[in-house]
């Protein structure tokens, strides 16, 4: 039985109750420790807390110390949005690889092997999957996130995952509600808006929502995204109207809503985070996500304290906070009692899989593996901050470590076509590219490297939404570890 710190009252221990914060350090900072203690009851951990599974395990069981139902959150989706293997990149493909692929059982599996290992570092909640139909290919923030742009595909593999993670007693948080594919803005730095109409809205982005719902998704997260066809002033995340009559109401959904980072633009720069948070939970949310770029106590208090005032002048009703309160309690207990899953040895390699069956491969004659170690130019766009920039990506060294000697450079801009040819000298050029669509320099450079070397492989880390070009062009639906080692066992000539 979890017990409080005497002294702190009931509003108080429910304004701590509904906050999601992260910290910095790989241990519990002594203020993380104090708020557990008062009635905090959720804690998200980054790529910042993680160096191994051994040191989060520690990490969590510090955490469970003070609490012993405590939710302990990861943004961890696999592929390119990693925070377990934040480091080497991903032992899992992405949502994009998993709908190339278009096998909900293969899915299903791939979520509950991840969310074994989650759930054995003491990690009980993932913000995942994303259920958003990425029918933007201009999307800057989404793209590989998604399981595809066919809304029927996306919603039967976002089923499956929440099901394969749930078996393995790790809440599932489908994202990004009411749907954040058909966006060219990164809600990280600006508020998006959705122009569709509501009947576009309710049978393209709400399908996957549906389908979660209908498999049992504890949580919910929702979008910093002005959708006019629902609410006309305010975003998804602080709508009454999309949280609360739509998510609620017409969707029947009755688990946990748990907003998207607070400290995103699209409502820090908008709202403040104080005023925002006050504002979505009235609006229906129960859980405020504040960890990302604010980790600290001060902004624990801060909003702790805001919440505490916005009931006592009326501006949110006790019981709206105690009502939010309480279904975060009912989460916690949800994991603390859920049956641990046992290793499969049938699934250790289940990412690995997944990712060679994702691969689309498209050339003209047969093939003839590099004679020599070949050069890995790797035409490098600057990277969104869901993906961050900690975590590798790209094939150089999975391809080294199967053509050993295999050198590599990163290049970017106009003159990235012809510093890679210089780079490469005589070796057979392996361009890699991440959405080659979305960025004109990009082909541009691919038309440098085709023309002078019509003999370079071609492989595209991204949305494969240009038109396959090279001796050989490889979609590998995604930029994880997995991912770049089934790419190099292909140019490798290696048989899986």
């Amino acid at each position: 039985m979890t017990t409080f710190a005497s002294g702190t009252d009931t509003l108080t221990r429910d304004a701590l109750t509904v906050l999601q914060p992260g910290f910095t350090g790989t241990t519990a900072p002594d203020w993380l420790l104090r708020r557990l203690g008062e009635g905090l009851a959720s804690v998200g951990v980054f790529g910042r807390n993680i160096i191994s599974a051994e040191q989060l395990s520690a990490l969590t069981a510090q955490l469970r110390a003070e609490r012993d139902d405590v939710l302990v959150a990861i943004d961890e989706e696999g592929g390119d949005v990693t925070r377990l293997e934040v480091r080497t990149g991903s032992s899992f493909p992405g949502n994009h690889a998993l709908g190339a692929v278009d096998d909900p059982e293969l899915t299903r599996r791939v979520a509950l092997e991840l969310g074994r290992r989650l759930a054995a570092c003491g990690v009980n909640f993932s913000w995942a999957p994303v259920a958003d139909v990425n029918s933007n290919s201009a999307n800057p923030v989404i793209g590989v996130r998604s399981f595809g742009a066919d809304q029927d595909l996306v919603a039967r593999h976002t089923a499956a995952y929440v099901t394969g993670l749930q078996t393995a007693g790790v809440a599932a948080c489908t994202k990004h509600f009411p749907g954040h594919g058909d966006t060219a803005v990164d809600s990280h730095l600006a508020l998006p808006r959705i122009d569709a109409s509501a009947e576009l809205l309710h049978a393209r982005e709400l399908a996957p929502f549906r389908a979660a719902i209908a498999a049992g998704t504890r949580a919910v997260m929702s979008a910093h995204i002005l959708v006019p066809a629902l609410d006309r002033t305010r975003p998804g995340t602080l709508s009454h109207r999309v949280l609360t009559e739509l998510l609620r109401g017409e969707l029947g959904y009755d688990g946990l809503i748990v907003t998207d980072g607070m400290e995103m633009r699209a409502i820090a720069g908008t709202y403040g985070i104080e005023h925002g948070s006050v504002l979505a939970l009235a609006a229906g949310a129960d859980a405020i996500c504040v960890g990302g770029g604010l980790s600290d106590d001060e902004t624990v208090r801060r909003l702790r304290d805001a919440l505490v005032a916005a009931v006592r002048s009326g501006e949110l009703p006790e019981e709206r906070l105690a009502d939010a309160a309480q279904r975060v309690r009912a989460l916690a207990h949800w994991t603390s009692t859920a049956p641990a899953v046992q290793p499969d040895p049938a699934l250790a390699d289940i990412g690995l899989v997944a990712a060679r069956r994702a691969l689309h491969v498209t050339r003209v004659d047969p093939y003839t593996p590099p004679a020599e170690p070949p050069f890995v130019a790797s035409l490098t766009p600057e990277t969104n901050i869901a993906v961050g920039t900690e975590t590798p990506w790209g094939m150089s060294a999975e391809l080294n470590r199967l053509l050993p000697g295999t050198e590599s450079g990163s290049f970017a801009g106009e003159d990235a076509g012809h510093a890679a040819i210089v780079a490469a000298g005589e070796r057979r050029i392996v361009a890699v590219v991440r959405d080659e669509h979305r960025h004109p320099w990009m082909t541009r450079a691919l038309d440098v490297l085709l023309t002078a070397r019509p003999d370079t492989i071609v492989v595209e880390m991204g949305v494969p939404q240009a038109p396959p070009r090279g001796a050989v062009h490889i979609a590998t639906h995604g930029a994880a570890r997995v991912c770049g080692a089934a790419a190099a066992e292909f140019i490798a000539g290696v048989s899986a």
